[in-house]
């Protein structure tokens, strides 16, 4: 009965939806629309009955009632927020949505050079833009889960990032997702849809931050797609409240001799969930996955990724880190998989977490799947807490306890930190970390 309770809920929610769409329910892409919200009737949220989802329990997202977001309202929206969670430094073309809708009013793109195009997906789908079109879901099928079928059914905004053949973009692209917390749970869904032409390159950042503490559910997908020989750079940054959930599902396919490499750092959420899968469709490709998790009280930060090997000569590089305090847990799934004729593949994978309370926990299962004889893949997952004898050589030089365990734990997080991409973004979360862990903290304020 609860369970037709919460999806009740969210059909309920659709049905607002469709009323706000202004005549837009006769374009066929509202068919697809529709076939999602009935995907979603017809299996829910996963539980941790699935495989999947064993180690993250869903339950607390299906048992409240969130509400579509059905308009744009920037009220209590700055830009001295925004400093706080964008690049400040650097002037990288921004783009910018509050509660899942494009701000005209803080995006900037003035000054894009010939060949890239930032566009607001709602512009796009209006005008009924048939490569978009053709695009979209490519990568994340509605149908995979609850989730994704979810976004698909309340596909109305996000960002179109395009890249034409052969245009090196030299200021990076930053875009934010700001929730705005209201009295009443709302929920967001927001879309990235990215192509990088042959031989172009992109560097492009994802922020999701809220304005200030809040329950509200942010399902977010994002696709990439690399023509050949292109490089993404990509980086994100989740830094939403730690009463807030956050789902979010992010597809990439490389051709042939393209380059993707990504650093991912989650510290916000009371559920949050992260879905990476990569699949090396060319020969020669190479992808680089890092991750770096930050949860205290009772925060759950899941990551789970897939790099499909399925193209001969291909490299792939993965190193994911966590650090956990209080009553938090952590969930890390990599699975490499190698098809067959996927020969010369060369993959690594490697999960560390450091433990800083006796009541965190850390689920984590490397795994690889090959079928092909001429591979080399290295996989290894170490759990544990901080090095005494370091810190006793560190309290030994009159560094005090406290600044001691967070110097050892900066330590650790910075292998992550400094691979970021974007210099001015790296900096900004160098001192956001510090001061966190200088505070005593290492998650967002509560």
């Amino acid at each position: 009965m609860e369970d037709q309770q919460y999806r009740g809920s969210y059909i309920a929610g659709f049905e607002l939806f469709e009323k706000s769409l202004n005549g837009e329910s006769a374009s066929p892409l509202h068919a697809v629309r529709r076939e999602a919200i009935a995907r979603f009737a017809s299996v829910g949220f996963p539980t941790v009955r699935h495989e999947e989802w064993r180690f993250t329990n869903v339950a607390p997202i299906a048992r409240t009632a969130f509400a579509p977001v059905l308009r744009y309202d920037g009220a209590g929206v700055t830009r001295q927020v925004l400093n706080r969670v964008g690049s400040a430094d650097g002037d990288p073309f921004m783009v910018v949505f509050v509660n899942g809708f494009w701000s005209e009013e803080f995006s900037r793109s003035a000054g894009l050079p010939a060949g890239v195009r930032i566009e607001s997906l709602a512009s796009a789908l209006a005008r009924r833009d048939e490569v978009v079109l053709s695009r979209l879901g490519s990568l994340v099928a509605a149908g995979e889960n609850g989730f994704t079928a979810l976004n698909t059914a309340f596909l109305r905004e996000g960002a179109v990032i395009t890249v034409e053949d052969r245009v090196i973009l030299e200021r990076p692209i930053q875009v934010v997702f700001l929730s705005r917390p209201s009295a009443e749970p709302h929920a967001s869904y927001p879309r990235v849809l990215v192509t990088a032409g042959r031989e172009s390159r992109l560097s492009l950042i994802e922020t999701y931050a809220s304005v200030s503490e809040g329950v509200y559910f942010d399902d977010a997908v994002t696709e990439v797609v690399l023509g050949e020989g292109a490089v993404v750079e990509h980086d994100r940054l989740q830094i939403e409240s730690t009463q807030a959930f956050h789902i979010a599902t992010m597809a990439v396919r490389q051709e042939r001799g393209s380059n993707f490499s990504s650093n991912a750092v989650s510290l916000g959420g009371a559920i949050a969930r992260n879905t990476v899968t990569a699949v090396l469709a060319g020969e020669g490709c190479e992808c680089t996955l890092n991750g770096l998790t930050l949860a205290a009280g009772t925060q759950l930060i899941d990551n789970h990724t897939v790099i499909d090997h399925a193209a001969p000569h291909c490299t792939s590089h993965e190193l994911y880190k966590s650090i956990l305090d209080g009553k938090s847990r952590g969930v890390f799934n990599g699975k490499i998989f190698v098809r067959a004729g996927a020969q010369k593949t060369d993959a690594k994978q490697t999960n560390k977490t450091i433990l800083l309370s006796a009541d965190a926990t850390i689920n984590t299962k490397p795994q690889l799947e090959i079928f092909a004889d001429d591979v080399k893949c290295t996989h290894g997952a170490t759990v544990g807490q901080l090095n005494e004898e370091q810190l006793f050589y560190l309290r030994a030089r009159g560094i005090g306890e406290e600044e001691a365990r967070d110097m050892l734990t900066f330590a650790f997080a910075a292998d992550v930190v400094s691979r970021i991409h974007a210099a001015p973004f790296r900096d900004q979360l160098d001192r956001l970390l510090r001061a966190r862990l200088q505070a005593g903290r290492i998650a967002t304020e509560s």
